[in-house]
């Protein structure tokens, strides 16, 4: 039984994660965070 138990939590966890990246992605998110790397890449060599 305790088997089982994690099993389902694992796969829960598994499409909670995936439920979470498809909104972020159809949120647009991804692009927020590409732009806050670029801007702390340029202030790390020193051109922003």
């Amino acid at each position: 039984m305790k088997h089982k138990q994690i099993l389902m939590a694992r796969y829960g966890l598994l499409g909670l994660g995936a439920a979470l990246t498809v909104i972020g992605l159809l949120r647009q998110e991804q692009l927020e965070v590409l732009q806050k790397a670029v801007r702390i890449c340029l202030e790390c060599i020193g051109i922003g």
